[in-house]
Parts: structure tokens; sequence; C-alpha cells
């Protein structure tokens, strides 16, 4: 299968958008006949899904026309066609019916999702919101989270040696968090207490993202008050949770066994092997869901448009969620093969986001 740039795949050329209705009737079938069955499909079975009446020959011609621009390809020789990357992606954006879900779908999802609010921490919410969405889509649902959306309650610091102190940062939800922390020489047992006090006095109720703005901003204005020693444990401290953006984020996936669902080849096994893979290097996948985080909706990568998942032929599906002050702070969504039910998890997806930003206080109005 050809590889394509994503660039030119969200806008389709001009010779795409300008199919006739019988060659886009015929490319509909054929890309509704690889979601359903994952089965190439020939001339013959389509002359009879088709509505307009046409002889086998004449869907053959009009299979060669999309082949050529590249929507369709033959596995084999003498095989039906299947749709390539550009073709689900045109069949995606340009032909593919998104129907909202319905009254009883979204209280079926609500009613599954909700009940993870009454979980004690964030992360076991996350937890099982995936384990639902997974059921929910049949795929793997992934989840990428910062580490330091729990909002704090408490920071103790405990001197291990002259030079290392052990922060201890306590949640509201419950989570306790230990840190190694390094101290300038010097430091007295006092300057660690009033370093204690003074991060206290400030940090309850927000996050650490939160709470770093907040200490960065008051350590500035209160340097006067406080002796330099005591300056440089709060710093230290600050500097500490920043972490770097990559250690202050973590992936969960759940679901993989989905994937092993209605394998119909040994290279339907392969390519569900490579994803194990791609799934493994969690590195990947966090860049990956990264890009979507800027987006105000779902994101949806299919095949090689992204690079991770270019070996196994794996589409992703996500979409970002929002704090209790409305700032995107994570993504979820599903991993799977290209031939998901893109019409049916398009709006699960975009529905799980909304329902978890809503238990994150994040929504009033879903």
């Amino acid at each position: 299968m050809a590889h394509h740039d994503p660039i030119h795949l969200i806008a389709p050329r001009a010779g795409l958008a300008q199919l006739n209705e019988r060659s886009r009737d015929i490319f509909r079938q054929i890309v509704e006949s690889y979601l359903a069955t994952g089965e190439p499909v020939g001339s013959r079975n389509i002359s009879r899904l088709i509505a307009m009446p046409l002889s086998p020959a004449s869907v053959r011609n009009v299979m060669a026309d999309l082949e050529q621009l590249g929507l369709i390809y033959a596995p084999h020789t003498s095989a039906g066609r299947l749709p390539t990357e550009l073709g689900l992606r045109f069949f995606v954006d340009a032909l593919m019916q998104v129907g909202d879900l319905n009254d009883a779908e979204r209280q079926s999802i609500q009613s599954q999702l909700t009940s993870v609010g009454q979980v004690q921490s964030v992360e076991a919410a996350l937890d099982q919101a995936l384990t639902r969405l997974s059921g929910l889509t049949r795929a793997a649902a992934v989840v990428l989270t910062p580490k330091s959306n729990a909002r704090l309650k408490h920071i103790e610091f405990v001197r291990l040696e002259p030079e290392k102190a052990l922060v201890i940062l306590v949640g509201e939800d419950g989570q306790v968090e230990n840190r190694v922390l390094a101290l300038p020489p010097g430091v007295p047992s006092s300057a660690i207490t009033e370093a204690g006090n003074f991060l206290n006095a400030r940090i309850r109720g927000r996050t650490l993202a939160e709470a770093r703005l907040e200490l960065e901003t008051a350590l500035g204005e209160a340097r006067a008050e406080l002796d330099q020693l005591t300056q440089k444990v709060i710093s230290a401290g600050i500097a500490s949770w920043s972490g770097g953006e990559n250690d202050d984020r973590q992936l969960i996936v759940r679901g993989h066994a989905n994937l092993l669902e209605d394998l119909h080849a040994l290279e339907d096994l392969e390519r569900v092997r490579l994803l194990f893979e791609d799934l493994e290097t969690k590195r990947g996948v966090i860049d990956l869901l990264g890009r979507a985080e800027t987006a105000e909706g779902v994101r949806i990568f299919i095949g090689s448009e992204n690079k991770l998942f270019s070996l196994s032929g794996s589409s992703t599906i996500i979409s970002p969620y929002r704090d209790a002050a409305g700032h995107i702070v994570g993504v979820l969504g599903v991993i799977g093969p290209t031939r998901l039910n893109y019409a049916r998890v398009i709006p699960t997806v975009d529905y799980a986001a909304r329902i978890v930003s809503r238990l994150l206080g994040g929504l009033t109005d879903i």
C-alpha cells in the first residue's frame, strides 16, 4: 500500500473531489465492504450492491479509474479491491456520514463512564473509563494524562542527608508522591521548615502545574522576607516538580485483547503483533497523542499518516479532555485496525472525552 503525505489527504485533490455519483457509489461500497469484512470485494458483488444497474464489466472500468486515482488497490492479481490509506482518508473526510449518537447510546455511555467518578483518584477514574471505552468500540483504548493533574493538599520535607531531602506530596484525592530533592550546602533545618510553611500556604487545591506558576510569582514577591537558603530550597522544589515535559506524562492502554478478535488471515495477526510492539514503544505513542492536545475536537490518523503505526496499518481516533479550569489536560481515544467503524467510533470517542471532562469539572453541559 502506498504511503501518502497526510498534508495532502486532508483536502482531497481536484480529481477526487470531482468523482461522479456512479464512481462515488462504487467506491463507497468497496470501503463499506472492507470496513465490515476486511475482505477485498470484486466487480460482480459490487454490481449487485449498487443502486444503479451496471454490468460487472462497467464496474471494473470504474474500479480501474479509482485505482488510477490511488483510492483502491488489488492485494492480489485476480482479487477484488481494497481501499488505500488515501481512499480511507477521502472516505472519512468527504463521503462518510458521521451520525450523532442517539439518546439510548448517549445514556449507555454516560451511565458506564459516570460510574467511574466514584473511584478515589483521577488516574483510577481514567483507567476505568478506558476499560469501558475499549468495550464500547472493540478497540484498544488509550489515554495520555499529566502525572501532575491531582490537586495538592500538603507538602512535607524529610531530611535524608545533609544535602538531600525527601519531598512528600499529598493530593486531595489521597495520592502520595515522593521525590528526592537536592539541598544547597549548609541548609539548616529551620530553612527547610520555613520553606515547607511557605509552600503549604500557597499550594492547597492547586495542581503541580498551577502551583509552579503561583510559587514562582509568590517567591519573586517575597524574596525580601525569606533568607537566601530558604529561597534556594523553595526554588529547588519548584525545579524538581517541573521534571521535564516527558516525565510529567503517563500513557495508559487498555483492551489489547479486542485487537485479536475477528482476525481473517495470518497477515492480520502479523499486523496486530506489530501494533502490540508499537504500543510498547510508549515514547512514540505519547508523541503521537500529544499532537492532538491543541485540537478542539476529534483527530483521526490513518495508517502511515503517523509514522509510528505505518507498519501495522492502524488508525487512531483521539480527542482532548479538559480540567475544571477548562484547560486541555490530556487526550483519550482508541487505536485499532484501519477498518474501524469510523462512523460509530468518532462520535463515541468525542462523547467519552466530554464525559471525562465533566468528571474533572471541565464541562457543565454535554
